[in-house]
C-alpha cells in the first residue's frame, strides 16, 4: 500500500515538473500551489525530486557544453578578431550619431516650433469657434444699443427677445452673457418708461395742435361741400360734363385751381393736399402700443390712454368765457373739438383695440351734450345776427366734418333750429332799431314827386298803383310818406337775411317757405307792430302824423300780397298751396291802424279838453253876452281845420273821429254844467251856455266830414239840447207829465241831471234873487221850484229803487 502511494506521488511530481518546464512563468503559481495542497511531506519529496531533476539537467548541460566547447572557443576567437572592426564601427556610429544629433537639433527646435504653432492653431481654431458663437450675441447687443440710442424701441424689444431666446442660451456659460441677461430687464423698463414719456409728449402736443388739425379738417370739409354744391349747380344747369375725382377730400379741379393761384409756394400746396390726420405724427402711439403689447402690458397702456383722452376731451370742451363775442372764439372751439375726434377716429382705425367704437361713441355723446349746452348758453348772449349766421355756418361745417368721420350729428342738426330761432330774434331786434330809425327820420308827409324818374324810383321800391295819381301831371304827391317804401324794402331785406340761415341746411323748398313766412310774420306782428304802437304813443306825434300813419298802414297792408309773391318767387312754392302760411300783415296793420285811430280819438279829446279848460263862465251872470264864448269858437275852428285833414283817411275813420269829438265835446259840456263843485248857476249863465251849444250844433250841421246822413252828427248834442230847452222854456209840467213815455219831448233828460241843475238854480235864486222882475210872484216861483224838486226827487228815488 505504501509503495503504491509512493509511486503515485512520484508520478505526480513528474507531472508537476513537466508542467513547470513547459509552462510560462506567470502560470507557475497554480502548479506550485498544488504541491502544498497535496499530502503532508509532499513538499519535501517534491524538493528532493526537483533537486534530482536539476542535477540531471546539469549533467546534460555539461555534456552539451563539452560537446560544443571547441565551437565556442572558435567563436570567441572569431569575436576577438571582430572586436577591432567593432571599435571602428563604433567610432563611426558615434561620429555619425553626433553629426546626426547636430543636424537633428535644428529639426527638433523647428519641430517644437511647429508643435507650438499647431497648439496655437488649435487654440485659435477653438477661440474662433467660440467667438463665432459669441460674436452674434455681441453684434445683437451692439445693435440693441444702437436701436436704443436711435429710439427704435420696438425694434430693440424684438432684438432683446432674440437675444434671450436664441443667442444668449448658446453661450450662457460666459460671464458677459450673464451680465447681458441680467441687464435686459432693466433695459426693458427703460424702454417702457421712455415710450410712456413719448406718449405723454404726444398727448401734450396733440392737445396744443388739435385746433390746427380741426381747422384743416373743417376747411377740407367746407371745400368739399362747396365743390359738391358747385357740381350740383352745374349739373342742374346742364354744364356738368367731366367726371371729377377727389384727393384727400379735395377735388382734382380744386387742387388745380390752388396750384394755379399759388404755384410758387410748393410747401403750402403740399400742406393743403395733406389730410387732417396727416398733420399728426402718430408714431409715438404706435411704438408705445407695440412696446406694451410685446411686454404683455397692453391693457395698462389702453386704460392709461383712454383715461388721458377723456381728461383732454373735458378740457377741449371747456369754452372761453368770451367765446360768444367773436366768431373766432367759436371757430377755435370747434377746431379743437374736431381735431380731437379726428385723432381718435384715426387711432380707432389705425390700431386694433387701443380705442373701440363704443369708447369713441361714448366720448362723442358726452361731447355732444356739452357742445349743445355750451352753444345754447353762448348763443343766447349773442345779439349780432351776422355773428349768429356765422355760428350757424360753423355748426354746419362742424357737423359735416364729423359726419364724414362717422359720428352722428342729428342732435346738432336739431340744435340748428334753436340757433335759427335765436338768429330770428337777433334779426327782429336789429330790424326793430331799423324801423325806429325810419320812423324817427320820417316827416309824415306825402311823398313829393317832381319828375317821372322820381316816380319810377319810388314805384320800383314799393308796389304802388293808383290810376288817378298816375294821370296827374308832375309835380304830384303820393299819399304815403317816405317810411312806407323804406319799411317795405327793409321787410324784403329781412326776408333775404332770414333766407341766409337756410343756405346749406339741405331743407326742402316747402320748409324754407314756411320758415320765411313764419319769421316774416314775427317781424310784422311783433316787431313792426311794437314799433308802430310805440310811435303812436309818442307825445310829439300829433293828429296830422297819426292821420299819415293810418294812411301808411293802409298801403303797407295792401303790399302784403306782394311780399307773399316775393317769398313764393324765392322758394318756388305757390301761395295757393294748402300748407302755405299766410302773412299776418292784414291783421297787423289793422291793429296798428285801429291803435292810431284810437290815439286820434284820444288826442282829439285831449285837445278838446285843453280848450274847455280855457272856459271861464260867469255862472252868476244876469244876462248872456249875446254871442258864443271865445274858447268855444276857437275849438270849433280847430276841429274844422282838423277834419279837413281827415278827408284823406280811409273808410269811416274821419266820420268816427268827428262823431267821437262831438260826443266828447257834448259830454264835457254836460260835465261842466253838472260839476258838483259848481254850487250856483243863474239863468243868464244858462242862456250863455245855450249860445255855445247852438254853435256846436251849427258846426255839426255844417257837415265837417262828409258821409253823415241827415242830422246824425247833431244827435251828439241831443242830451244837452233837451236839458237846456227844459230850463230855457221852463216846461216842467210837460216834462213831469210825459216822463216815461216813448214820445216824451224831453226823453233824453235824466231826472237826476235835471234835479242837480235845478238845485243849483234854486240856490242862486235865493242869493241873487234872479226873479226880481217877478217880485210879486217870488213866493209862487219858489213854491213851484220846490214842488218840481220834490217831484224830481221822487222820480230819482223811484229809479234807484
Amino acid at each position: 500500500m505504501a509503495d503504491n502511494e509512493t509511486l503515485e506521488c512520484i508520478t505526480e511530481h513528474e507531472r508537476i515538473l513537466q508542467e513547470i518546464e513547459s509552462t510560462d512563468t506567470a502560470c507557475v503559481g497554480p502548479t506550485l500551489r498544488s504541491i502544498y495542497d497535496d499530502q503532508p511531506n509532499a513538499h519535501k519529496r517534491f524538493m528532493e525530486k526537483l533537486d534530482a531533476r536539476i542535477r540531471n539537467h546539469d549533467r546534460e548541460i555539461e555534456k552539451m557544453c563539452n560537446f560544443h566547447h571547441q565551437g565556442f572557443v572558435d567563436a570567441i576567437t572569431e569575436l576577438l578578431k571582430v572586436r577591432t572592426d567593432a571599435e571602428k564601427l563604433m567610432n563611426q556610429v558615434t561620429d555619425t550619431n553626433r553629426r546626426l544629433q547636430d543636424a537633428g537639433r535644428e529639426v527638433t527646435s523647428q519641430t517644437e516650433e511647429v508643435i507650438r504653432c499647431r497648439i496655437q492653431q488649435r487654440n485659435m481654431a477653438t477661440t474662433v469657434e467660440k467667438l463665432q458663437l459669441c460674436i452674434p450675441v455681441l453684434e445683437m447687443y451692439s445693435k440693441l444699443k444702437e436701436q436704443l440710442e436711435s429710439k427704435r424701441h420696438y425694434a430693440a424689444l424684438k432684438t432683446m427677445e432674440q437675444l434671450e431666446k436664441v443667442y444668449i442660451p448658446r453661450v450662457s456659460q460666459y460671464r458677459f452673457c450673464q451680465i447681458m441677461a441680467e441687464n435686459l430687464p432693466r433695459l426693458r423698463d427703460e424702454i417702457k418708461d421712455i415710450s410712456m414719456s413719448d406718449l405723454k409728449d404726444f398727448l401734450e402736443s396733440i392737445r396744443k395742435h388739435s385746433d390746427k388739425v380741426g381747422e384743416t379738417a373743417m376747411r377740407q370739409a367746407q371745400q368739399h361741400r362747396t365743390f359738391n354744391s358747385a357740381v350740383a349747380k352745374q349739373a342742374s344747369m346742364g354744364h356738368y360734363t367731366k367726371p371729377v375725382y377727389c384727393i384727400n377730400g379735395r377735388t382734382h379741379t380744386e387742387i388745380g385751381m390752388m396750384m394755379d393761384d399759388d404755384t410758387g409756394d410748393e410747401d403750402e400746396a403740399d400742406d393743403e393736399i395733406l389730410a387732417a390726420q396727416d398733420l399728426v405724427d402718430f408714431s409715438p402711439v404706435y411704438r408705445c402700443l407695440h412696446i406694451y403689447t410685446v411686454l404683455g402690458d397692453r391693457e395698462t397702456f389702453e386704460n392709461y390712454y383712454r383715461k388721458q383722452r377723456k381728461k383732454q376731451a373735458r378740457l377741449v370742451l371747456q369754452p372761453q368765457a368770451n367765446m360768444h363775442e367773436t366768431v373766432e372764439g367759436y371757430r377755435r372751439y370747434f377746431n379743437q373739438i374736431v381735431g380731437f375726434f379726428v385723432v381718435e377716429d384715426h387711432i380707432l382705425h389705425a390700431t386694433k383695440g387701443l380705442v373701440t367704437r363704443a369708447f369713441t361713441d361714448e366720448l362723442w355723446n358726452m361731447a355732444l351734450s356739452k357742445i349743445i349746452a355750451v352753444l345754447r348758453t353762448h348763443s343766447s348772449y349773442c345779439e349780432d345776427p351776422d355773428l349768429v349766421l356765422e355760428l350757424k355756418n360753423l355748426i354746419v361745417i362742424f357737423a359735416d366734418t364729423l359726419q364724414g368721420y362717422g359720428f352722428s350729428v342729428n342732435r346738432l342738426i336739431d340744435l340748428l333750429f334753436e340757433v335759427r330761432d335765436q338768429y330770428n330774434e337777433t334779426l327782429l331786434k336789429k330790424w326793430a332799431l331799423v324801423f325806429r330809425e325810419i320812423f324817427e327820420v320820417d316827416n309824415y308827409s306825402p311823398i313829393p314827386v317832381e319828375t317821372e324818374e322820381e316816380y319810377k324810383l319810388v314805384v320800383s321800391r314799393f308796389p304802388f298803383h293808383d290810376a288817378e295819381i298816375e294821370k296827374q301831371d308832375f309835380p304830384k304827391k303820393l299819399p304815403m310818406s317816405q317810411s312806407v317804401p323804406q319799411i317795405y324794402m327793409q321787410v324784403k331785406e329781412f326776408i333775404y337775411a332770414s333766407l341766409k340761415f337756410s343756405e346749406s341746411l339741405h331743407r326742402s323748398s316747402t320748409e324754407i317757405d314756411d320758415m320765411l313766412r313764419k319769421s316774416t310774420n314775427l317781424l310784422l306782428t311783433r316787431t313792426l307792430t311794437s314799433c308802430l304802437q310805440n310811435l303812436i304813443k309818442k307825445p310829439h306825434i300829433g293828429l296830422t302824423e297819426l292821420v299819415q300813419i293810418i294812411i301808411n298802414t293802409t298801403h303797407l297792408e295792401q303790399a302784403c300780397r306782394y311780399l307773399e309773391e316775393f317769398i313764393s318767387n324765392i322758394t318756388n312754392i305757390s301761395p295757393e298751396t294748402i300748407h302755405t302760411t299766410r302773412l299776418y300783415g292784414l291783421s297787423t296793420f289793422k291793429d296798428a291802424r285801429h291803435a292810431a285811430e284810437g290815439e286820434i280819438y284820444t288826442k282829439l279829446n285831449q285837445k278838446i279838453d285843453e280848450f274847455i279848460q280855457l272856459a271861464d263862465y260867469e255862472w252868476n251872470m244876469v244876462e248872456s253876452d249875446g254871442r258864443a264864448s271865445g274858447y268855444l269858437m276857437d275849438l270849433i275852428n280847430f276841429l274844422r281845420s282838423t277834419f279837413q285833414v281827415f278827408t284823406h283817411l280811409p273808410g269811416k275813420v274821419a266820420q268816427t273821429a268827428c262823431m267821437s269829438a262831438c260826443k266828447h265835446l257834448s259830454t264835457s259840456l254836460m260835465q261842466m254844467l253838472l260839476d258838483p263843485d259848481l254850487k250856483q248857476i243863474s239863468m243868464g249863465a244858462i242862456q250863455q251856455f245855450n249860445l255855445d251849444v247852438i254853435q256846436c250844433e251849427l258846426f255839426a250841421s255844417s257837415e265837417p266830414v262828409p258821409g253823415f246822413q241827415g242830422d246824425t252828427l247833431q244827435l251828439a248834442f241831443i242830451d244837452l239840447r233837451q236839458l237846456l230847452d227844459l230850463f230855457m222854456v221852463w216846461d216842467w209840467s210837460t216834462y213831469l207829465a210825459d216822463y216815461g213815455q216813448p214820445t216824451c219831448k224831453y226823453l233824453r233828460v235824466n231826472p237826476a241831471m235835471a234835479l242837480a241843475l235845478l238845485e243849483k238854480m234854486k240856490d242862486s235864486s235865493k242869493k241873487n234873487n234872479i226873479f226880481s222882475q217877478f217880485r210879486k210872484n217870488d213866493r209862487d216861483k219858489q213854491k213851484l221850484i220846490e214842488t218840481v224838486v220834490k217831484q224830481l226827487r221822487s222820480l230819482v228815488n223811484g229809479m234807484s229803487s
